[in-house]
This record gives C-alpha cells, structure tokens and sequence, in this order.
C-alpha cells in the first residue's frame, strides 16, 4: 500500500491540517519494525592545507618546500535543462541492470572528507573513479546524513557536527528542489480547563504533545476525566494506525500514543530516544567482528497486559515477525524489505512450509529466554546515528499478529513461526484476514478481544461522531520516568476549528491543543486572562510548518522550476504574517528553528532561498526550462504556458493530464506532447489556511502574470490524503488521478531526524517510503 510509514522511528512526522490541533509527523525512516518509527547554501568547500616540511632533528637548516601549486578549481556539472527527463526514462528501464542510485553503488564507503561543495551554489558533489564529479541528490544525502558520520579525514572533529553537514547540504537541496513551500512556522497555544491539573508543570511542548503530557496531570471535574479534540477524523484504525496505508492523522496518532506503552527504547519530553528502565531489566549493545551490531535486551519480569496476562519476549517480537511475512503483506498489502536486520530478506521471501524462497528464521532475531531477546544489525546499518532505536520494540498480544495456537520458536538459527501460520485459503493467508480485521475494525468486539499495553484501553468508539472513550489500564506501571496516570477517563473526538472555544466555553472540550492564527489566537488569550479562574493556557514555538505540497510526480508540479515559480509568485512572509497574527513566520525549508542540528548547520554557513515574491524571476524560471510554448506547440503569447514532453518519454499520466473543468489539456503535436501549465490544487474545508491560500495562490495575480492556471476542490482531510497517495487508502480515491497541490502541514514529534529511505529512487520502494513521490536527478547512477 502506498506511503506506508514505520511510525515507530525516529522523526515522525505525520502529515495533518495545517490549522489541526497537534502536532504531525512525516518522515520517520521507514523500517521493518527494528527501529521507532521532519536559498542556495554558500559554504566553504573543505581543503587540505599545505603544512612546512618538518626540521632535520639537531639541524639548524630548515628544509623547505617548492611553492605550493594552487589546485585547479573543479569544473561542477550544469543541472541543465529539463533534468526531469532523465527521471521520466526511468519509466523504461530496469533497476540494478540499467540504472541504480549513487548512495546504492557508493554510499557504503562514502565519508564527509571525500565530498566537495560548490561554493556559489551549496550543491555537494563526490569524485567518482573517472574524476568525474557527481552530484550528491536527495536519496543520497538523507541515507548518508544519519549512516556516514565518520568525521575521519574532514575538517569536523565530532559525529554531531559530520551529521549537521550532511544535514545542512540536504536542507540546500531540498530548498532548490522544493518538493513542498513552507509557508508558516507558527506559535501554538494550549488552552485548559482550570480543572485540569498539572498543565503549567508538566506543559506540553513541539515533542510533547497532550497525548503524552496528559499522565502528568490529574482531574478535579467529577469523573476524573478529560475531554480533548482535534481537528482529524478518528477513523477507528487506533491499534496500528499506519496499517495499509500512509501517514496516518493525528487523532489515531494520539489514541495509538495513550494505548500504546511499555517500549523497550521510548522517547522523552525532550525528544530524544533512551532506554526505558521501567520496562528493561538489562540491556547490551555488541560490536560484532563481522560489523554487524547485536542488542540484547532482558525486560522485567512483573510487566501485564490490561488483563493481567503476563507479558514475555515473544510479545516484543510478534509485530516484526508477522509485519515482515507474506502474511503481513497480504494483509496491508504492503510488502517490507527486511533490510535493518540480519536476516531479513530472506525471512521477507519465504512464503511457508515447501518455499524454494528465503528462509523461515529470521536469523538476525534471537529469542535467548521467556524475557530475553536480541536483534542484529547489518553491517550496512550498523553506523546509524540513531543506533538505539534499533533496539526498540513494542509488546503486543502475540495471538493477535500470529493467531490462535501459532507459536514463535528458537532453534538456534534465529526465530521462526509453526507452519500453522502460513495457513491459506485459496490466494490468501488465513491470519491475514485476522490481521486486517484488528487493525481495521471499528467494532467493540475489536477493542475488547485484545488487551492493552499502554495506560489506557479503548472502551468504545462511536463511528457517527467520530469520537472514542478511553479507560485507565489498571495493570500499567508506568511510563519511562515510572508515572501512572491519574485520570480516570479520556473521551477524545473529532471537532470544528470554527467552534471549538465555543465548545470549549460550554464545557465541551477541556482542552483545546494547538491553538494558532491571530484572531484564533487572541480571543482565547482574552477568555483566558478575562476568566482566569476558570481557564488557564501554555504556549511554544511549534516544531513544523503548513505547506503547500506537490505530489512531485504528477503534473505540471513533477518539474521543479514549476514549484520554484509558485513560490515566486507568492508572499510566503505577508502569508505567515496573515495567517498567524503576528504569533510566527516563515521557514524556508523542512526544519525546526529551534534544533540544534539547524543551529550548526547556520554556524557552518548555511544560506537558503528565501524565494522572494517576484513574478519576474517566476517567468524567467519557467521560460529557462521550457514552458515557452502555447497548446499548439507555437511561441507563447498568453494566457496560460504549455512545456513539450518528448513523446517517447510521455506517460499516459502526462497524456491524460488536463484541468479539472477540462478546458485546459495535454496536447499532441506531431510526435510530442505539450502539457498545459494548469494546478490542480485539493484544499481541506472548513480550515483558515485553505481560505487564505484562495487569495494567496488560486486567484494570485502573480500565478495569472506568470502563465499559470489554478483549480480548487475543496474536502476533507482523509479524501485528500487518498488524492496525494493515489490510492484508496481511507476508500475515498476514484482510480484516476487529478490533483498535484495540497495544503496541510508537517510536525516534528521526536527530535530525531532521519528521512532514510523517503528519498529512495528504488521502483520497488518508491511507492510505501516516498515523501513528496520525489526522484532526484542527482541520484541516479546510469549502468549502461
């Protein structure tokens, strides 16, 4: 299924209405369940320096060196015009035979030392073996940035600071490329009932959102119970809420956070990733002489389930063991890689008892004793800068991933499941329906049947209003700082950004998270500070930002001078400052101002675009590479710009394309295609961001000046993620494409960053990692 993500690693970034109520997270690194699941930069290249010859010892002659030759500048590769194309060849040909990507065939033994910058541009490059240079693209940098920090031979003497170049030199590409326009980093405001205890102590933050917070507080309301809301549809899917589909909303993200608990490496207020002592008895992490790296982790031996069932090692390794079969495949309908663990390939490709294929241990996974196990990194993976989260793991029901009387075994060889599990029906596995079925289903009978890990357990979910009740887990000891919670009940549901103070005023909500925008804003500042007994809030700097994203593979926006030219046509810096009441700005790239990594990459002289408004240089963007034509392939005139597409690398996507009326479509001129310059734009109703970006971008007339066209659909938010996925994920999609524009926001969650794999030019990836369905030019590798 596409844009599937691990949402238990790392930067989690989970797309959400820009004017939603908690934070998202995208971009966590994909992985097979190993690891927990968000400007033209001018820097100095690094150089060798030329040092004097050591003296004779006892000499007084000092030996001396000829002049030093200055080394010639390198000549840097042109981008040249439509780079595009070589991404639409790709189409044609055949990964790991005709082409493959550059971080693939060279990024094992890649260092920072070898890489070389273009000082005008910020774009970093490599020698390859004919001396050529080499562009470093988006797949490469984002893979290198959290498995290349080996400062060995560089001017950075530290791991953080190889990391925060790498980091730095893919925030420059992104901002060249720009697969979506940042155009608002906000502050967000909580507001509380002044029952609700706690909140000025244990306030919530851009990593910490009330979700989490909330097993600080207590309730002094007569239940012990606390009301929350979001602007996101509750689909019901709170289990694993990244089932079968992409980035999940945050409502679910928030139930599956509050049901979800005792991980054996968890994350902070503060964001980062430590071992969970509440959980962990022992844990040790092993070099190997191979390079791989094993964890071995021992949980306590007094953890329970919700029901008082005991909780064992084989519990922690259900999920992997099942997520990574054909069995999990055939249930998501999305098959894993297996890559982060030793092993793991193999285990993806065996199919059951009689396969010709892989193997059925998967060998990089031990079960050592009924609380023990352990998990072995390849070679490949073993440097990762976030190593530890390799060794988180979550317990759940063993029964409910496996199914009745399947056991999990340990021969030696790593751990396996009885054949039983493989069980089909026809085409099917017999689990996989099982699978589906508590992942998915909306029914109490799927609530009540499994039991709970976390510190809370879903009573009950009420489809018609989108709303869910949630009850203390009395087995629960607690959470990484040994915290049980206090609040008896949590009812959560879905509500309308238009009259949430009103609910929240009549007692409806008891918190309203994620308060922003300037008239939002400042009327509950007022109803707080005029009802102070009553109502009390907190505020932060919102980790994130609301966008205008692309799908970068279709349309008119699969061309990055397009998206360059729409940012030139708009006033980002008026936009955020409208948008937010002066309680913001704007950011020019997919960062958090606050993190540390961008600090040090501003210290080692990061630059980015800011993209001023200018319909100008949005001309001279779009006339430099090729929307110089009308509908009949002649010069341009007016009105709206075509751009040509040879015919032998059109898609039927770029053949069929046209405007949503239809007045506007691709046409054939002898053997070429001309598409019109026409955006297809889908916007979440009910939502400020989307009305302001009806003057700020459809009606523009800088887009009209720039011969441009957009189109509007307004929805909700799960029928807009279905049109950006281009697949019936929340059952919404039609089968055929029409939208290329989308507004709502990303979030940073963890403090982690890793885009690992979401770059990834892979056709067999491609599909379940991508984050903005981006392929770089710069990463491709031609074979022949």
């Amino acid at each position: 299924m596409k844009k599937f993500l691990a949402m238990l690693l790392a930067v989690v970034m989970v797309l959400g209405l820009a004017a939603c109520s908690s934070n998202t997270n995208s971009s966590a690194a994909p992985t097979d369940g190993t690891k927990p699941a968000e400007s033209q930069t001018q820097t100095q290249a690094p150089t060798q320096t030329q040092t004097p010859a050591p003296t004779t010892p006892g000499s007084s002659e000092v030996q001396t060196t000829e002049p030093a030759t200055a080394e010639p500048e390198p000549e840097f590769p042109e981008q040249g015009e439509n780079p595009e194309f070589d991404v639409k060849k790709l189409a044609k040909l055949e990964w790991d035979k005709d082409y493959t990507s550059l971080y693939n065939k060279i990024g094992a033994t890649a260092k920072i030392a070898d890489v070389i910058e273009d000082e005008e541009t910020g774009f970093a490059y490599i020698e390859m073996e004919d001396g050529t240079l080499h562009q470093l693209g988006l797949d490469f940098l984002t893979m290198a940035m959290v498995y290349n920090t080996d400062p060995e031979g560089s001017e950075y003497e530290t791991e953080d600071e190889v990391y925060a170049a790498w980091w730095r030199m893919y925030i420059t590409r992104w901002n060249y490329l720009l697969p979506e326009i940042p155009l608002y980093s906000n502050e967000y405001y909580d507001f509380y009932n002044a029952k609700i205890k706690g909140v000025q102590e244990f306030p919530t933050n851009p990593y910490w959102n009330p979700a989490r917070a909330l097993i600080d507080w207590t309730s002094e309301k007569a239940d012990k119970d606390i009301i929350l809301g979001n602007t996101t549809e509750l689909s019901g899917q709170f289990r694993y809420p990244s089932f079968g589909k992409g980035n999940p909303g945050a409502s679910d993200n928030d139930i599956a956070a509050l049901i979800s608990g005792y991980a054996t490496v968890t994350n902070t207020k503060e964001g980062s990733y430590v071992w969970n002592d509440t959980v962990v008895a022992s844990h040790e992490e092993k070099l190997n002489d191979d390079g791989t790296l094993t964890f071995t982790v021992e949980i306590k031996k007094d953890l329970k389930f919700s029901d008082g069932s005991p909780i064992t090692a084989k519990d922690y390794l259900a999920f992997t063991l099942a997520n990574l079969s054909p069995v999990g495949a055939n249930a998501s309908g999305r098959t894993q890689t297996g890559n982060t663990i030793v092993g793991g390939k193999d285990y993806v490709a065996y199919t059951g008892p009689g396969s010709t294929a892989g193997k059925k241990e998967l060998a990089g996974m031990r079960l050592i004793d009924e609380y023990t196990f352990s998990v072995t990194v390849p070679k490949d993976y073993a440097s990762y800068y976030y190593s530890v989260t390799y060794a988180s793991y979550d317990p759940s029901p063993a029964e409910m991933w496996l199914g009745e009387g399947v056991e999990i075994k340990d021969d030696g060889n790593g751990v396996y499941l009885s054949d039983s599990f493989y069980d089909k029906d026809g085409d099917n596995y017999k689990q996989a329906a099982n699978i589906k079925f508590y992942c998915t289903d909306k029914t109490d009978a799927n609530w009540s049947k499994y039991p709970y890990a976390g510190p809370y357990m879903v009573q009950s979910f009420d489809d018609t209003d989108s709303s869910a009740v949630l009850v203390k887990n009395p087995e629960f000891k607690g959470n990484y700082e040994g915290t049980v919670p206090s609040i008896e009940k949590i009812t959560y549901k879905k509500i309308v950004s238009k009259t949430q103070l009103e609910d929240f005023k009549s007692g409806g909500l008891d918190l309203i998270a994620g308060i922003t925008g300037g008239a939002a804003t400042d009327e509950a500042l007022a109803l707080a500070k005029a009802q102070p007994n009553d109502f009390v809030y907190t505020h932060y700097s919102r980790a994130g930002y609301g966008k205008l994203g692309f799908r970068c593979d279709y349309g008119p926006v699969q061309f990055h001078e397009v998206r360059q030219a729409i940012a030139y046509c708009m006033d980002r810096a008026a936009f955020a400052k409208e948008f937010t009441g002066g309680y913001g700005g704007v950011v020019d790239g997919p960062y958090y101002a606050g993190s540390w990594m961008y600090k040090e990459a501003l210290n080692q002289g990061m630059m980015l675009e800011a993209y001023p408004t200018a319909s100008d240089s949005a001309i001279d963007v779009l006339e430099e590479n090729g929307w110089i034509y009308d509908k009949d392939g002649k010069e341009y005139k007016e009105g709206v710009r075509y751009k040509k597409i040879p015919g032998d690398l059109a898609t039927q996507y770029d053949i069929d394309y046209k405007s949503m009326d239809g007045e506007y479509t691709t046409t054939k001129v002898g053997d070429d295609y001309y598409m019109p310059l026409v955006i297809n734009w889908f916007g979440t109703s009910d939502n400020e961001f989307t009305d302001l970006l009806q003057t700020g971008f459809r009606t523009n007339p800088n887009v009209e000046a720039a011969g441009m066209k957009v189109y509007n659909q307004l929805g909700d938010f799960q029928p807009m993620l279905d049109e950006l996925y281009q697949t019936a994920a929340y059952g919404y999609y039609s089968g055929t494409p029409m939208y290329c524009a989308f507004n709502f926001a990303t979030g940073y969650n963890s403090a982690i960053y890793d885009y690992a794999f979401n770059m990834t030019i892979n056709p067999d990836e491609f599909d379940n990692y991508s984050s903005y369905y981006i392929r770089d030019w710069a990463d491709i590798l031609w074979l022949k």
